[in-house]
């Protein structure tokens, strides 16, 4: 891998003379610059933790209930009062100090069972799916049930402005039908694909599953539909997608493509900068929750763990199995250019990077003529093949030394970008050339994508843009 020399933040030898130890202040400097910013990140993290477990409450809501309630306690008035006194004679004192106290504690308790009340009150409302089916617009007329259902959940939901994870804990639970529906559907899906007598075969097998093994599958179902939030989603990812063997160049992975009807900026390197300094950007606010979620007519909630994975993802090959690995931080982008891969960092001195520093830096990459080293410009055929290949090649030769290295760098990078030698056109009288672009995005030259990064964004030499993502997470 192309890249700067190494660092070393301090060395030491013995030598006849004594001690020389021998230190980098800029490089230690960096390394305190990033303990700062990586406990900024757990604290705000937590910070945003208690927000997302509180909500629709604000936090100050709770002062507002224990003044109440104090007020209440020394006015010496109702069931308040009482259990103030109770709690009093667990506490060691009966001062002013240890009253206070008292009503601190209780008016945590009836703070957290309002919440909690407002959250699983939520979580009913939003199971109700009748307002898919009513149809909007001009002279159209909602139901008076809908109506009130809209209401409630506005009141419920409005107590203040959401995090990205906030409505994670009033989301409802996926419905699990009954295994009488399941098999009534699958009947009905495979019904056109049969003849008559093929139909009335596949009618038996279905009742003698329902009658057998299947109703023992469905209390298994039933068990973890309890336990949680989504029976399906693990085994999904897991069974559908981890355990597929065949390559995930066109069996799995997609491609996003630029806005191709906008004439762009055509210098490579400054869209590029530009577009790397805006995913950056994007990636902050997730980091930092400040990104709204996805609300269906600006109520309905829809569920933003996708997000989590967004950056700082790899997908790790097995022999049986993949992985999904998740990084909570990374400090730098990998670029491949022209059978190379540079690592660039992103940060300086605890910020992110502009867009025109972004762009010296890839300014250099394009006009550095240096070679490939030894199986370097194909390497990420690795990641285009059968897995289970790639998941022995890993072993055998990527689990020590420069290799090693290398390989964490592009894995624990924040993305992957190619910078491509050739343009991505398009031209609305030959569309010969949008499925060509289509066809560079979805799996290039075969090794100038790491297939098995969350998304490699790539750059054509006249600026424009699309990418390729890996599909499980």
């Amino acid at each position: 891998m192309a890249e700067a020399h190494s660092a070393v933040a301090f060395s030491f030898s013995i030598t006849h003379e004594g001690w020389d130890v021998n230190f980098d202040r800029e490089v230690l400097h960096l390394v305190w610059q990033s303990g700062i910013r990586s406990w900024k990140k757990r604290i705000a993290r937590f910070k945003n933790n208690i927000r997302n477990g509180i909500y629709p409450a604000p936090l100050q809501s709770l002062w507002a209930i224990v003044a109440i309630l104090a007020a209440v306690h020394f006015a010496k008035y109702g069931m308040v009062h009482t259990c103030i006194n109770a709690i009093l004679v667990l506490m060691p004192g009966s001062t002013l100090l240890w009253e206070l106290l008292a009503c601190l504690l209780l008016g945590m308790v009836v703070w957290l069972a309002i919440i909690y009340a407002v959250r699983y009150s939520l979580k009913l409302l939003l199971m109700y799916k009748g307002w898919m089916y009513e149809e909007r617009g001009k002279g159209r007329v909602i139901s008076t049930r809908t109506k009130i259902w809209f209401l409630f959940v506005k009141i419920l939901s409005g107590g203040s402005r959401p995090l990205l994870y906030s409505y994670q804990g009033s989301l409802p639970r996926l419905p699990l039908p009954s295994l009488q529906e399941t098999m009534s559907r699958y009947l009905r899906s495979v019904r056109p694909l049969l003849n008559d007598k093929d139909y009335s075969r596949m009618q038996k097998l279905a009742q003698e599953f329902q009658n057998g093994i299947g109703a023992k599958l469905q209390r298994y179902l039933v068990l973890k539909s309890w336990w949680a939030t989504n029976y399906v989603s693990d085994w999904w990812e897991e069974y559908v997608y981890l355990r597929g063997r065949s390559p995930l160049v066109v069996n799995s992975n997609f491609y996003g493509i630029d806005a191709i009807l906008i004439d762009s900026v055509r210098t490579q390197a400054a869209r590029a900068a530009a577009v790397i300094s805006i995913c950056l950007q994007f990636r902050r606010l997730i980091e930092r929750q400040e990104l709204e979620p996805i609300l269906i007519q600006g109520l309905v909630p829809l569920c933003s763990w996708q997000y989590e994975r967004v950056f700082n993802t790899t997908r790790v090959p097995g022999v049986e199995t993949d992985r999904i690995v998740h990084y909570m931080d990374s400090k730098h982008i990998v670029v491949y250019h022209k059978g190379r891969y540079f690592k660039v960092f992103i940060y300086f001195r605890g910020r992110i990077l502009r867009p025109c520093e972004i762009e010296v830096q890839l300014e250099q990459i394009l006009s550095d003529e240096s070679l490939p080293a030894k199986g370097e410009e194909k390497l990420a055929a690795l990641t285009a093949g059968e897995r289970a290949a790639w998941a022995v090649a890993r072993q055998e030769f990527f689990f020590k030394g420069l290799n090693r290295q290398s390989l964490d760098a592009i894995e624990k990078a924040a993305f992957v970008v190619a910078l491509d030698d050739f343009p991505y056109e398009f031209d609305e009288h030959d569309p010969s050339k949008l499925d060509h672009y289509g066809q560079i995005l979805l799996h290039g030259k075969g090794y100038d994508r790491w297939f098995d990064k969350s998304f490699t964004l790539c750059i054509g030499s006249n600026g424009r843009i699309g990418f390729n993502a890996e599909h499980s997470w």
